[in-house]
């Protein structure tokens, strides 16, 4: 095996406490940033992360955070850093939301504040939160439409500083203001973000004045160091293989009749540590909002690997430089040529790859990988806007975050009901539909799972789940960017697809229509629109699967008596509602005996 970076003597005692202080001063900044936030997106769904750079630009803890978000923070830093050169100084602030150089897309401000020590720049602490608004042509981030970055019409800053001398730029401010939907509440994101990132910094200071720069100097080597052993090592714990793995985003109108095709080949090398993934073998740029960012692809492509590997190592550059990834410049897949719209990077195609990754693993055999987690952003994820009568016709916009998609099984256990989407892991809340009728003139009528959808196997899928709103203002716009209603989940291992996603219009006069999965959509008074986003897959054969857990998904309204029998061959007996329902253990042998 590749030798990693030389090892330091480092205690190993000082190294987990001040991994573990590093861990604890983003969680600060987290914590900042959720409760000092305006917008529901940020302060309800938590769509939003941070994360700590050195000053060399290299990732060195995040936490909690989404892996779309923070698995590029510095690539972020690297471009605060070019820009910057010489005349970075301490008080700086940095905003940064260009797809182009470095960040995810257009909807994800990023605060960037370097740290000095001494006159020596020794961190960069980084928040970023996606914005309920950034002043798009249409009152969404995710501009699935866009021919481009023009048409999409969002404000993009390249690491623009926003902050000199911890001073305010205001020119900027006065920028965003007359430009983007309910600036008030952008603006209390706006100053979230920067004081999270200025807590960062605080608490990083006293971090140095408390154990010494030169100790935390050496912490940062000795940290890096021992990240990419432990990454070497959990990749030589990996039979070698090259494995290759294939998937379709759904069709969107006439624009992508066929969706998008999409591919990711990986080649293990336990022998010198290494995992390589070649993305070039994608389509080229698409003529609309799909297109991954350089940072969503790479993001993407790791958390795949790191769902699959031992879940102990830790996740900065030091692991991140055992996988080596293959990007073709004017592909779909994380080479976007300007102006190719990036507005939909971290979520669509990602997911798809995040689930090509880690499903590509189960290739290697039972025991091994994961199925694909739920995937799409339907109604129950829409971003709504209009005007509030409740409060003399106040501007309102934002993302809502009432439903999951379902997680995917692994070869150990079920899916997660709360898992959201593969890019963020099961890190995002799910919205509380009391907060959310307090704040939007909308009437939630149900968020319920869904019986039978999630993905069968030896381990389960998680459920869908589904929720349907009534508007309660004159006029209301939606807009949702779904995946899943063509190209379910698939399964791994023997294990089934969760269900697809699917959406529909019931007007108030009752009559009801079927709806696509991208929607633009504008709603009357008394209008309601229902969804449910997809299951996760399923794990191994379904016949391998307890009975006593059948048993235990009836009880709880996840599976039916039908699906237990014709699904998972368990037979059962009695009912549910007198408390009497069991397995028939003769008859399920039977089954199960009869389909071997």
């Amino acid at each position: 095996m590749a030798s990693p970076t030389q090892a330091s003597d480092f205690d190993p005692y000082m190294t987990a406490i001040l991994a573990n202080r590093v861990d604890g001063i983003i969680r600060e900044m987290t914590n900042t940033l959720l409760r000092a936030a305006r917008s529901g997106v940020i302060n309800s769904a938590r769509d939003f992360s941070c994360s700590i750079c050195t000053g060399d630009n290299r990732l060195l803890a995040s936490a909690e955070g989404l892996p779309i978000h923070i698995f590029g923070s510095h690539m972020q830093a690297r471009t605060m850093t070019d820009n910057a050169g010489a005349g970075l100084r301490e008080g700086d602030c940095y905003l940064h939301n260009d797809p182009y150089t470095g960040n995810s897309h257009a909807g994800d401000h990023t605060f960037l504040v370097p740290v000095f020590v001494d006159g020596e720049h020794l961190f960069t602490t980084v928040a970023k939160a996606h914005q309920a608004d950034i002043g798009n042509s249409l009152p969404t981030t995710y501009m699935a439409g866009a021919r481009d970055q023009y048409e999409e019409g969002a404000l993009i800053f390249p690491a623009v500083k926003i902050q000199s001398g911890y001073e305010m730029v205001d020119d900027v401010v006065r920028m965003c203001r007359s430009r983007i939907r309910v600036p008030d509440q952008w603006y209390g994101d706006f100053l979230a973000g920067i004081g999270s990132a200025r807590i960062g910094e605080r608490r990083l200071k006293e971090l140095c004045a408390k154990y010494g720069t030169a100790t935390i100097k050496s912490f940062i080597e000795h940290w890096m160091h021992y990240a990419e052993q432990r990454m070497a090592a959990a990749i030589q714990a990996l039979p070698a293989a090259t494995l290759t793995n294939t998937g379709n985003h759904d069709p969107f109108g006439d624009l992508l009749p066929d969706g998008i095709p999409l591919k990711a080949s990986l080649t293990i090398d336990p022998a010198d540590g290494y995992i390589d993934v070649d993305l070039r073998d994608n389509v080229d740029n698409v003529p609309c909002g799909f297109n991954q960012s350089a940072a969503c692809a790479s993001a993407s492509v790791m958390a795949g690997i790191f769902n699959s590997i031992r879940a102990d190592v830790p996740r900065n550059s030091g692991s991140f430089s055992r996988i080596r990834i293959h990007i073709r410049q004017g592909s779909v897949c994380g080479g976007p040529v300007f102006p190719a719209s990036c507005s939909l990077a971290t979520t669509n195609v990602s997911d798809r790859m995040v689930n090509l990754v880690q499903a590509a693993f189960a290739q290697i055999g039972d025991g091994w990988g994961l199925a694909e987690g739920g995937i799409g952003m339907g109604a129950g994820c829409a971003v709504v806007s209009g005007r509030d009568p409740r409060l003399d016709g106040t501007p309102f916009v934002n993302q809502l975050f009432l439903t999951n998609s379902g997680g995917p099984a692994s070869a150990v256990a079920d899916g997660w009901v709360t898992y959201g989407l593969p890019v963020a892991a099961g890190l995002m809340y799910r919205d509380s539909v009391e907060i959310d009728e307090l704040k939007h003139p909308i009437d939630v009528q149900y968020v319920r799972l869904i019986t039978g959808t999630g993905g069968a196997g030896r381990f389960r899928g998680a459920p869908s789940m589904e929720t349907g709103y009534v508007a309660r203002c004159p006029r209301m716009e939606v807009i949702w960017p779904c995946d899943g209603t063509h190209f379910p989940p698939q399964g791994a291992c023997g294990g089934h697809a969760g269900a697809q996603a699917d959406h529909r219009l019931v007007r108030a006069d009752g009559s009801v229509e079927a709806l696509p999965n991208i929607v633009v959509l504008a709603l009357d008074e008394g209008d309601r629109v229902e969804g449910w986003q997809t299951g996760g897959g399923g794990y191994g054969n379904p016949f391998e699967r307890d009975p006593k857990r059948v048993l235990h998904d009836v009880l709880e309204g996840w599976e039916t008596t039908e699906r237990a029998r014709e699904v998972y061959g368990v037979a059962l007996t009695g009912a549910v509602d007198d408390e009497t329902l069991a397995i028939d253990a003769a008859a399920t042998a039977h089954l199960r005996r009869a389909a071997a």
